[in-house]
């Protein structure tokens, strides 16, 4: 009715919670977002990110409140780089009265791939995540790709009179650094670490080129764990690293995997 004041709404998250254990990250997943990338070759790229967000709760609390990781987007301006992610992680710690704040970005990058013979235009597409921590005023940025390359086992080429099993691998490179680190060098190394690349597409000129330059360097999974380690460890800008190299063995009923994690 005219003239009453209309009732206080109870804060519910922040009412004590029955059971006191504190939680390292609650937030919330798979929003999605409009994205500009820096791309070496054409300058900027957009494509479309899978956001998550999140923060640490005290044990004195029941909930966080969940609206306000939304609202911090609104203040996104699209483009992806140290002080936008910066701005993102301060925000959602300040709003949510954290002493923690989590973001994820997950997202397609694509480059424009030639043939390695005939020249033939594709594009690839690559997964790459973006992943920032903030305690305090420490700050901490993790870069990964999954880059689909191929692999000739060494093995069954040695022992064969004929062929060998060859397959598709997926070499994941995490990196953090100083400076920028272009998505293209981490991509170039995994490739340049296997038997061969992979591509989009091939003539007959461009098959016969790969499927001879890979049985030519036939690689275990441990060579190309070990390749794309040597490399990370020769970038002047990565200084910590964790490669994980997954085959998808074309003859057996298992994958071979293997990683290495190292801070320079």
């Amino acid at each position: 009715m005219a003239g009453q004041t209309p009732p206080t709404m109870q804060d519910v998250q922040s009412a004590p919670a029955e059971v006191a254990l504190s939680i390292d990250r609650v937030g919330v997943k798979h929003l999605m977002l409009p994205l500009v990338v820096r791309d070496r070759a054409q300058g900027v790229q957009h494509t479309v990110a899978r956001v998550d967000l999140g923060v640490d709760l005290p044990a004195a609390f029941k909930g966080t409140h969940m609206s306000r990781f939304v609202e911090a987007l609104e203040n996104w301006k699209e483009e992806l780089d140290y002080h936008s992610f910066k701005a993102l992680l301060t925000d959602i710690r300040q709003r949510l009265s954290a002493r923690k704040a989590y973001v994820v970005f997950r997202f397609p990058y694509f480059l424009k791939q030639a043939s390695p013979k005939s020249g033939s235009p594709g594009w690839m597409s690559y997964e790459c995540t973006l992943t920032g921590e903030m305690a305090g005023e420490t700050m901490v940025f993790t870069l990964a790709v999954d880059v689909p390359a191929m692999t000739v086992c060494p093995c069954s080429l040695a022992i064969s009179d004929q062929g060998a099993h060859s397959q598709r691998a997926m070499v994941r490179v995490m990196a953090r650094f100083t400076g920028f680190l272009w998505l293209e060098d981490l991509i170039e190394i995994a490739e340049a670490s296997a038997s061969s690349p992979v591509y989009t597409l091939l003539k007959r000129e461009d098959e016969k080129h790969v499927t001879e330059s890979a049985f030519a360097k036939p690689t275990f999974v441990e060579d190309v764990v070990r390749g794309a380690a040597q490399r990370l460890d020769r970038h002047p800008q990565v200084n910590w690293y964790r490669v994980e190299v997954e085959s998808f063995e074309s003859i057996h009923a298992h994958s071979a995997f293997a990683s290495i994690e190292k801070t320079k």
